[in-house]
C-alpha cells in the first residue's frame, strides 16, 4: 500500500513543502550556527513504543524534497508492526538537512503511525463480523490524505474522502429540504445515477422513511443497541446499514453482534494518539 509517483508529485510534494516552509521561514538558525558547511552524517530513526508503522514515503519524501542526495535506509515498511527500540531507518545525507527536516518528518510519521495504530486495534475488535470498519471526514485540515492513508495501513476502510465524493444527507440537509423523503428525491433527481444516496437517521421514524423512500445506505446515528436491532430487522436488507455516533475503541465491542454492514468512527482520525518516534544517535561520517 504506497502513494504512487502521480500521487506523491501532485497531492503530497505541495502539503510537505508547505510544512517545511512552516518550520522555516528564512533559514534554520539553530543547525546554520553549529553547521556552517555541508557536512556527511547519518542519524538513526527509533521507535520508542509499540505500535503500527505508517507514512514512511513521507517521511523519506521530506528529506529528499530537502536534498535530493538523501539516503534513506528502512528496515520496517508500512503496516508492519514495531517494537519499543527497534531501529526503524538510517539516515545519510548532508548533516543540516537531517538536522532541518528532523521535526517535519517525524510529526508527519508520528500521527500517522498513530492513526494506523489507533485503527489496528479497534478493527481486530470486529475481526470475524461481516462489518467493515470506516473512518469519517473529521480529519486534521490539509492532512487528510495522510490520516485517511494511515486509517487503510492499520486495517480500516476510507469512507467518503471529501464532499465531492458521495452523496451522504445529514440532519442538516434534511432539514434543510423539509424532510427524509424530500432530502432523498432531490438528491436522486440532482446526483448522477451512479451515485449511492446514504442518509443520516437518528428515529425509528426516519428509518422508515429512508427506506420507503429507497435511500441506498441507511446511516444509523447515536441510536441505542436495542434501538438498531429494531431498525435492522425493518429495513430486512432494503438498504446497507451503517452505525456511526461516538464509537471508540471502548465501546465498539458491544455493536459486533449487530450484523451491520459499517460502522464508520471519527475517532480513528480526531481521537488517535500520535506514536512515539524519534531521530538518534547523529553523527558525522
Amino acid at each position: 500500500m504506497v502513494f504512487d509517483n502521480a500521487t506523491l508529485k501532485l497531492k503530497v510534494d505541495p502539503l510537505i513543502l508547505g510544512a517545511l516552509e512552516e518550520d522555516i521561514t528564512s533559514e534554520d538558525v539553530s543547525t546554520n550556527s553549529v553547521m556552517p558547511t555541508a557536512k556527511l552524517g547519518e542519524v538513526d530513526l527509533i521507535c520508542k513504543e509499540d505500535g503500527i508503522l505508517c507514512g514512511t514515503q513521507v517521511f523519506a519524501r521530506v528529506f529528499t524534497l530537502l536534498d535530493e542526495q538523501t539516503e534513506i535506509t528502512f528496515y520496517k515498511e508500512d503496516g508492519d508492526s514495531i517494537k519499543k527500540g527497534e531501529l526503524i531507518a538510517k539516515l545519510r545525507g548532508d548533516i543540516r538537512v537531517l538536522l532541518s527536516g528532523e521535526r517535519t518528518a517525524l510529526n508527519y510519521m508520528q500521527r500517522m503511525s498513530g492513526v494506523a495504530t489507533y485503527t489496528k486495534a479497534v478493527a481486530d475488535l470486529l475481526a470475524g463480523t461481516k462489518t467493515t470498519l470506516l473512518d469519517t471526514r473529521k480529519t486534521t485540515p490539509n492532512n487528510r490524505i495522510f490520516e485517511k492513508y494511515a486509517v487503510r495501513v492499520g486495517g480500516g476502510k476510507n469512507h467518503r474522502y471529501n464532499l465531492s465524493d458521495g452523496v451522504l444527507l445529514k440532519d442538516n440537509h434534511i432539514g434543510a429540504a423539509g424532510g427524509v423523503k424530500e432530502a432523498i428525491q432531490m438528491a436522486k433527481a440532482y446526483a448522477p445515477f451512479v451515485r449511492k444516496i446514504e442518509v443520516e437517521v437518528e428515529t425509528f421514524q426516519m428509518v422508515k422513511e429512508a427506506v420507503e423512500a429507497g435511500a441506498d445506505i441507511i446511516m444509523l446515528d447515536n441510536m441505542t443497541h436495542d434501538e438498531i436491532k429494531e431498525a435492522m430487522t425493518f429495513i430486512d436488507g432494503r438498504a446497507e446499514v451503517e452505525v456511526s455516533g461516538n464509537v471508540t475503541k471502548e465501546n465498539i465491542a458491544i455493536l459486533t453482534d449487530l450484523g451491520v454492514d459499517y460502522i464508520s468512527s471519527g475517532a480513528l482520525t480526531h481521537s488517535a494518539p500520535i506514536l512515539d518516534l524519534s531521530l538518534k544517535n547523529l553523527h558525522e561520517v
